[in-house]
């Protein structure tokens, strides 16, 4: 039985005057699936008192990843602290939403929804002695002509500006639209690729950012839509220019300090932060088929178009994994490491989850950060690498899978659970890739084999 403490019964109150007041007609229960992918239920105004009180019921087997068919009720219950009202341009119509928790009928947490993973990841650091994880990403995306096929809407480059930047506007009007939802921006740009674009955000604790990543992804897509462009998140869209990553500044926070910083260290990092970088790299072939869950994903981490395909880490060195950021002098809370891996198509709440496990796995033993790697790595032969002990990514999704599959620190972050639905997917996914027959096989084989 799902029940509401007496500060969640006057919080819920408080919400309904506001969308009283407001005149809010629609509240979308927000959630996603084990992909990442959004999925919502609209509330009828005369339904919010229950639905914040009680929840509502959803069919779980329908849901990818969830529940098996004679398990399937759910409930999707709001956390009232992620009540947000939409902007009428945004939406047409005066409508608000809530991110959910997924429950059982009994009341129970469900174990596959993805906020839940990353909570009680986020619980695991508590335990570890740490109070926050702070991280910060950089999603990438382009915007095309239609779904259809990838027409770019420039030949603009890196922070190039109008008159070659034609999609300036459709970006200020997602900038602005994200902070009318309370979401802070740092700043925007035209990134390498042509039509290509990046807005970060400013970094905040792990599951408020994972529901902005989400949120974010949802305007960026609408507001483009309302432009009559298309935004995709796809990691790799078109051959041989960049593709898209969602590079992850992160640090842990301990009674209000950032753990990650040492005023005495060459680099300003913290023992700590060498271990959690060393448990990053250790663990990378296993989380990355979480991180980069696409069989897509592994047609951007090829050398050369500026995506990480070497395990290493340095300072200023893009051809690395990790990358530590440099800061301002006097800005301890600024020092932080970059996971440049991941990509916008993953499962923010899964991807968290995997990296800060992975970190404090390495803490936890106290494992030691190679030597760190200042070289263009790109520009390195085999041998060189070799020599530098200088390990590549998986270079697709099975191989990817297979990592997974046998690791049991993704198992216990993600939850056996949700652990056996993502592999059984990804093996899926992988089977029905190998068994197409692409343009690319029948235009080299089909007029000479």
């Amino acid at each position: 039985m799902l029940q509401r403490t007496a500060e969640e019964k006057e919080k819920i109150k408080e919400i309904l005057k506001l969308t009283e007041q407001n005149n809010i007609q629609i509240i979308k229960l927000w959630f996603v699936d084990i992909l990442g992918k959004l999925k919502s239920i609209s509330v009828s105004y005369r339904e919010f008192e229950y639905a914040m009180t009680e929840g509502m019921g959803l069919d779980g087997s329908s849901v990818e990843g969830f529940a098996r068919i004679y398990e399937s009720d759910l409930v999707a219950l709001p956390d009232l602290d992620t009540f947000q009202m939409f902007p009428p341009e945004f939406t047409g119509a005066p409508i608000a939403r809530f991110f959910c928790d997924i429950k059982t009928t009994d009341g129970k947490q469900f174990e596959g929804d993805p906020r839940y993973i990353l909570k009680r990841n986020l619980a695991e650091m508590k335990k570890a002695g740490f109070d926050q994880f702070m991280v910060g990403p950089e999603l990438e995306y382009f915007y095309f002509k239609d779904n259809k096929t990838p027409q770019t809407l420039d030949h603009a480059g890196y922070f190039d500006t109008i008159p070659l930047d034609t999609s300036y506007a459709i970006r200020r009007q997602t900038m602005q639209m994200l902070e009318k939802l309370g979401i802070r921006v740092e700043y925007s740009h035209h990134e390498v690729a042509p039509s290509q674009h990046e807005i970060d955000l400013r970094y905040d604790e792990a599951m408020k950012m994972a529901d902005q990543v989400i949120t974010y992804r949802t305007v960026v897509k609408q507001v483009a839509a309302a432009n009559g462009v298309y935004a995709t998140f796809m990691p790799k869209p078109i051959a041989k220019i960049n593709g898209s990553g969602m590079h992850v500044h992160q640090s842990l926070f301990k009674n209000g300090s950032n753990a990650f910083f040492d005023e005495k260290d060459p680099l300003y990092l913290s023992e700590t932060a060498r271990q959690y970088i060393a448990g990053i790299l250790a663990h990378v072939k296993e989380i990355c088929s979480v991180t980069n869950q696409w069989v897509n994903s592994y047609k951007r981490l090829v050398p050369g178009y500026e995506a990480p395909a070497y395990i290493a880490w340095g300072r200023k060195n893009r051809s690395t994994l990790v990358r530590i950021p440099q800061v301002k002098i006097g800005k301890p809370n600024a020092t932080r490491i970059e996971c440049r891996f991941p990509d916008p198509a993953c499962n923010p709440y899964l991807t968290f989850a995997v990296m800060l496990g992975a970190g404090l796995d390495g803490i936890k033993h106290k494992m030691q950060v190679p030597p760190i790697t200042e070289e263009n790595i790109f520009r390195m032969s085999k041998e060189q690498r070799a020599q530098h002990q200088i390990d590549t990514l998986p270079a697709y999704l099975y191989e990817a899978v297979n990592y997974t599959r046998s690791s049991e620190l993704v198992k216990k972050i993600l939850g056996e659970h949700t652990f056996e639905k993502f592999i059984a997917n990804k093996d899926i996914e992988w089977d029905s890739y190998r068994t197409h027959v692409s343009s690319y096989e029948l235009e080299r084989y089909l007029s000479t084999l």
